[in-house]
């Protein structure tokens, strides 16, 4: 028998394994950084809004501990997995099994609801399936991602060496989903009018479909198929009509080449009304809302199900009607239910929802789509089943877990990440707010600045040695915002009148324009569903809210707020050349990558290799194309500048172009000054993503800009900046409203809109109208509490 080993001290070896240790990190803006991490505590990271906190967290440590895990599978289940690269780092040690826990929008699947995502609706098909009276099937007849399906023919089976068939004759396999609107609840009529107009002819551009031109394939199919291209779809015969909206997929050839025919309606309906409308490309998706009328299917009313499915019931309700109560009477139900024979699977199925309840999610129902979660909702969501969990040792990762709270809920909040640090796990957060600082063991202070001016590290240590560090985050970690001595008067208001979108509670409240508006309340009280449920949908009403920004690594900051356009005509004049020359995802691009800038080379189940392109030198553009400079520069020097940069080189001199500085202005104004014109998407943090949308806005004319958490993954610092943006918007003329939880944009708001008292059927009334000092002075919503509190520099009354 061997004797456990110890030093002269006593201590065992493993237990010096105390540390994650980070040296030579330089993932993105990351400046050849070394940092200690203690293992089972609390660690927050801070800094500004593209510091690189980040990735230093999700781009260093959990993405190092993910692909070490992976290597441990066998290469059959890896050829499964996404290849994932070594990040770039040049040492890293003492790291544990990794859970990252993100922010990003849940799937966007029609069909994915709270229920499908957290398993709960698996367990209660078991359950049905188990004690549903009358017993209609196994639990996919329950499942509304389920078809039934009826078969014939003859079935083998392989038995002791030997084949076996098998006569079927219509053999039933049971599914729950609804046949009419296949399990999406609801069904599309297609409004004709919007698909053309039919005085034009085919050729003329008839059809206002989004990528229908006739200018490429669509011409030559729908000309290759018969269709008259010159006469006007006025004028077409019944079935030439026919053929055009509701023909079946046809093979034809067009060239010598083998193509598809299809209907528009079909086409339409598999291509766009078949997704879910917030993944749409924002111009397919004004398409969609305005040619698809969408009701509740009449065959199932909604509930996704057969009609065999919703006729089984366990203590007189159904499984869709479960489904769609609030989760915290679910949780009540479900108590009450005293079924022997299914007691651990009503066991687990209480734990999971009291989860739900636990987190500040009890207002949500199991039926509620998954695309509609805000970001906060989403990352809760998927903290549930680590809540009960039995591992210990192993890091947990959360990027802003506060995002969409309420202040009165982020001490909860606190509490669940201290437990998980109490079990003995390495808790890891990106974090903002200082309610959610202050509980830390130990805080990692990136910056000083954000992008090229960022990625050093500029504290280690406890908080109150924060406070006295004199960083940014440290000089602002115990601001408290001032109410505004005099508000602005509204110069009309926008009526809202029986508002009863989700929760609400027939709401009549009066949005007022020409001010700064605010409207708050705690999770789940009805804001988002007032706001864009009664105001969003009006004309002259633009949205900026949390969703994601679609594009590839191709895609940057020059190509989605349109600043290249004006920067390829302005190359193309001074050079008497043709624009498309200075994309490089057209004729400019590099013939070697592509564009792409870099080579790579896929290993199967290892890491893919990439490799700057040897041929443009990672610059992504044919050498040719370089030659032509613009004020001296080259277009690919042009997009490695910063913001700032460029905004001074389109400002003046042979550069001068107004409609390029113009765009550039609005990237200053929302504080992306440092961010470079040709950095891949992906790579921004989501704050910067979200201030990205903010300045594609700003050109907008319309009269009422809406905001959903603007503050969402901005540093304390930034939130000034933020205030300003918001208070030249209002003093040009615009009316702003804003979606907020944050202190200080309540104090420095001209008019509070509070919902509440509480959330889902707790919520969903107004309880309180008037200017931030009333909210202050009268106290007696949980929103007038906290604000009190803030403004006051003492803690909030319980």
């Amino acid at each position: 028998m061997v004797a456990a080993q110890t030093d002269r001290g006593g201590e065992h070896p493993a237990d010096r394994h105390d540390l994650i240790r980070v040296q030579g990190a330089r993932v993105n803006n990351l400046r050849d950084i070394d940092v200690e991490v203690p293992k089972r505590r609390l660690t927050v990271f801070t800094g500004v809004s593209g510091s690189g906190k980040s990735s230093l967290v999700h781009g260093t440590i959990a993405a190092e501990s993910q692909r070490m895990i992976n290597e441990t599978y066998s290469a059959f289940l890896q050829g499964f997995m996404p290849s994932l690269a070594r990040p770039d780092v040049d040492v890293l040690e003492g790291l544990t099994t990794a859970i990252v826990v993100d922010q990003e929008r849940m799937g966007a699947n029609p069909r994915s609801t709270v229920g499908t995502v957290t398993d709960a609706n698996a367990m209660l098909r078991i359950l049905f399936s188990r004690i549903g009276e009358p017993h209609v099937g196994p639990p996919a007849a329950f499942a509304f991602n389920v078809p039934t399906r009826t078969a014939s023919g003859v079935m083998k089976s392989q038995k002791g060496g030997s084949e076996q068939r098998t006569v079927v004759r219509e053999a039933v396999y049971q599914g729950g989903m609804c046949p009419r609107c296949d399990g999406t609840g609801r069904v599309s009529d297609i409004d004709l009018t919007a698909l053309y107009d039919d005085s034009r002819s085919l050729a003329e551009g008839a059809l206002t479909v989004p990528g229908f031109s006739m200018d490429g394939w669509y011409g030559r199919i729908f000309s290759g198929a018969g269709l008259p291209m010159d006469k006007p779809i006025a004028r077409f015969s019944d079935e030439e009509l026919d053929m055009l909206l509701h023909a079946p997929p046809t093979k034809i050839k067009v060239d010598g080449v083998n193509l598809t025919f299809e209907g528009l309606i079909p086409k339409i309906q598999k291509s766009m009304l078949s997704k879910d409308r917030e993944a749409l490309q924002p111009h397919v998706r004004r398409f969609v809302e305005r040619a698809a009328t969408q009701q509740t299917c009449p065959e199932c009313g909604g509930t996704r199900l057969r009609r065999e499915a919703l006729s089984s019931r366990i203590r007189g309700r159904n499984i869709a009607e479960l489904c769609a109560m609030q989760i915290s009477d679910l949780a009540t139900w479900l108590r009450d239910l005293d079924e022997p024979g299914v007691a651990p699977l009503v066991g687990s199925l209480r734990h999971l929802v009291d989860s739900f309840e636990e987190i500040g999610l009890g207002y949500l129902s199991l039926d509620r789509p998954s695309g509609t979660l805000s970001g906060g909702e989403a990352q809760r969501t998927k903290m549930i089943r680590h809540l009960g969990s039995s591992l210990t040792d192993v890091t947990y990762v959360f990027d802003e877990p506060t995002i969409g709270l309420h202040a009165h809920d982020v001490e909860r909040m606190n509490r669940l990440l201290l437990r998980l640090r109490d079990k003995g796990n390495t808790v890891l957060v990106v974090e903002h707010k200082p309610e959610a600082i202050v509980v830390a063991d130990h805080v990692v202070d990136l910056g000083p600045g954000a992008g090229s001016q960022g990625g050093t590290i500029c504290f280690e240590g406890s908080v109150e040695g924060l406070r006295s560090s004199g960083t940014v985050t440290g000089r602002h970690l115990d601001d408290r915002a001032r109410l505004k001595d005099t508000v602005r008067t509204a110069t009309g208001v926008i009526e809202v009148r029986g508002a009863a979108t989700h929760n609400l509670r027939d709401v009549d409240v009066d949005i007022p324009l020409g001010v700064l508006c605010v409207v708050t309340g705690v999770a789940g009280s009805g804001k988002t569903s007032l706001v864009h449920g009664s105001v969003a949908v009006r004309d002259d009403v633009v949205v900026v809210d949390q969703g994601p920004i679609s594009g590839s690594r191709r895609s940057n900051p020059a190509t989605y707020t349109g600043l290249l356009d004006p920067v390829r005509k302005a190359f193309a004049k001074a050079n008497g050349v043709k624009p498309a020359l200075f994309s490089s995802n057209s004729e400019g691009a590099c013939g070697a990558c592509n564009g792409a800038g870099v080579i790579y080379t896929e290993l199967g189940i290892m890491e893919t290799v990439e490799s700057t392109c040897e041929e443009c030198e990672g610059r992504r553009f044919d050498r040719a194309v370089l030659e032509h400079t613009l004020g001296g520069r080259d277009i690919a020097e042009v997009l490695a500048m910063s913001v700032d940069e460029a905004a001074g080189f389109f400002a003046e001199g042979p550069a001068r172009t107004p409609a390029a500085l113009a765009v550039l202005q609005r990237l200053v104004d929302v504080g992306l000054g440092y961010v470079r014109l040709g950095q891949p998407l992906p790579t921004l943090s989501g704050g910067e993503r979200q201030r990205l949308k903010l300045a594609t806005h700003l050109k907008d004319s319309s009269g009422v800009l809406v905001l959903d958490e603007p503050t969402s993954g901005l540093h304390l610092a930034d939130v000034e900046q933020l205030l300003a943006l918001l208070d030249r918007l209002v003093d040009d003329g615009r009316s702003v409203v804003v979606v907020e939880h944050h202190q200080a944009v309540m104090a420095h708001a001209d008019w509070i809109v509070d919902l509440g008292p509480g959330a889902g059927h707790d919520g969903g009334r107004v309880v309180f109208e008037g200017s931030p000092a009333q909210l202050v002075a009268d106290s007696g919503t949980l929103t007038g509490r906290h604000l009190a509190a803030y403004v006051g520099g003492e803690p909030a009354r319980r």
